[in-house]
């Protein structure tokens, strides 16, 4: 987890120093562009959490995400301070809790939910990482002479799961799920962003819960639904 936390902060550092020299590029110029348009790259961090959880499931450490792409600004009205953007992006996501997942046989590979409530163990974890599609419409105060202004931008995501990996660790014993068949690989979820210049505030909640019907915890739905709370970089 602290190679994950020191590779976050290293591409905040260098996605915010990029931002900012071309920033200061974008200024120094005299042409002005009345046809422009806010393309751009993103890269955000968050703090993730999960709700519709089962009564004994809690989260316990830090959950955090990174979360990268670019989007197609399409403004629709005049002024071009009102626009639609759709991108494609990638995001990285931890999820530290007591949900263990695990195997009732390997010979069959049927996978099985329990509470680590009142369990002694080192740690225990879901990575996921997702291909996304996000969609948002946008409003600013933006205008050609200058890339500082104030947005507001309301979205939706939609996301494919292409890797999830579950870790539990206790002294000498060690389990790892990836193949999990009660996961709902395809994600959607609202987003909303709002702020200045490059620094933003993000959030998402994901609509639909990582496990279907099927996988329950005496009786109880496992459920989970994503939320992440951080903050989001624009690029241009």
């Amino acid at each position: 987890m602290k190679k994950q936390v020191i590779l976050i902060l290293f591409c905040l550092q260098v996605f915010v120093s990029f931002g900012q020299g071309v920033e200061q590029d974008s200024i120094g110029t005299e042409v002005v562009d009345s046809l422009y348009r806010e393309d751009q790259f993103y890269f955000g961090v968050t703090f993730n959490l999960l709700f519709n959880r089962p009564e004994d499931i809690n989260q316990s450490g830090f959950s955090g995400g990174m979360h990268m792409g670019f989007l197609r600004d399409m403004p629709i009205n005049k002024e071009r301070n009102v626009a639609v953007a759709m991108g494609l992006g990638y995001s990285l996501n931890v999820y530290n809790q007591n949900l263990l997942i695990g195997e009732e046989e390997v010979s069959t590979g049927v996978t099985t939910f329990a509470s680590l409530s009142g369990v002694e163990y080192d740690s225990n974890r879901f990575t996921t990482h997702l291909i996304e599609l996000p969609l948002e419409f946008r409003w600013r105060t933006s205008i050609p002479e200058t890339h500082k202004f104030y947005r507001v931008y309301a979205g939706f995501k939609a996301g494919y799961l292409f890797s999830f990996r579950s870790n539990y660790k206790e002294p000498g014993n060690q389990i790892k799920q990836t193949d999990i068949s009660s996961i709902d690989r395809f994600r959607m979820g609202l987003t909303f962003a709002f702020g200045w210049n490059t620094f933003n505030f993000y959030f998402y909640y994901g609509l639909n819960p990582f496990f279907g019907d099927e996988a329950t915890i005496e009786n109880e739905t496992v459920g989970l639904n994503a939320a992440k709370i951080g903050l989001m970089f624009y690029i241009l």
